[in-house]
């Protein structure tokens, strides 16, 4: 087991005490910005660090029944719905939720927020390439005579070095993969006899260790990636709604060697 995995990805400890922990922490939190407006998701993804995602979307929904902050949904552009949040005692909250749900529109724009899969595919693929490993299929579900079938699922890469094949499924959002789509992707990657490997944002602990147990590994980026031509856009949503987002050039050289130390086990 990695350094990284031993301080951060072990599995986790989940329990009433922590949903309890979860409503007290977001209660402070409220009652100390009493004059601003947020979305759930961006509650979530701050406080990952401490909660999964779910546990704190149920902490929020917890401190709505008890009148502590209140909530609207408010429809985008893009046909999807923001859930706006906001202390009980702010009374003129209009004018910070227009400007809030004027930056979301913004970014999930699909000119800008339908790139970004396909940019964090990019940055990945220039990443394994620049680690010299080798393309062995793009959108994949056979594989040396082994082909999926349950499914329409497939894998965005198969990548290889030393022997030894990857399938490499990559996730540019703010928010977790689908639990579902988690589990069939692990499976596909196993009935073609690779490694599964999950290049996302970020994931719950306890999905890393299970993918961990599988054999497979969570390469964890942290921030979501803009492309470079849209980095103001990225530094707007990184200072103002305190999101973890950024516009790099190329995946960073200490991401690509966290893991090729894994990969190292394999050879």
């Amino acid at each position: 087991m990695s350094d990284l995995y031993e301080e951060y990805f072990k599995a986790p400890e989940s329990s009433d005490e922590t949903e309890v922990s979860a409503r007290a922490h977001l209660r402070d939190f409220f009652n100390a910005n009493r004059e601003q407006v947020f979305f759930s998701r961006q509650i979530e993804v701050q406080n990952e660090g401490d909660y999964f995602h779910w546990i704190t979307n149920r902490a929020i929904h917890d401190l709505e029944g008890e009148g502590s902050i209140r909530s609207e949904w408010r429809p985008l552009r893009t046909g999807t719905s923001l859930k706006l949040i906001w202390h009980k005692a702010y009374r003129f909250y209009k004018r910070s939720a227009n400007q809030l749900v004027s930056l979301v529109e913004e970014y999930s724009d699909p000119n800008i927020g339908g790139s970004l899969g396909l940019h964090g595919e990019t940055m990945v693929l220039e990443g394994f390439a620049r680690t010299r490993f080798r393309m062995m299929g793009r959108d994949a579900n056979e594989y040396e005579g082994k082909k999926w079938r349950e499914t329409n699922h497939n894998l965005d890469f198969l990548f290889e070095r030393d022997g030894v094949t990857y399938g490499i499924e990559v996730k540019n959002t703010l928010g977790y993969m689908e639990r579902e789509e988690f589990l069939i992707k692990t499976r596909l990657s196993l009935s073609l006899g690779v490694y599964p490997v999950f290049v996302c944002r970020m994931l719950p602990k306890s999905w890393i260790f299970e993918l961990m147990q599988a054999g497979g590994f969570a390469l964890i980026l942290k921030y979501q990636l803009y492309p470079w031509t849209h980095r103001d856009l990225a530094r707007r949503v990184r200072e103002e709604l305190n999101l973890p987002v950024d516009a790099p050039r190329f995946l960073a050289d200490g991401t690509m060697n966290r893991f090729l130390k894994w990969h190292e086990k394999h050879v």
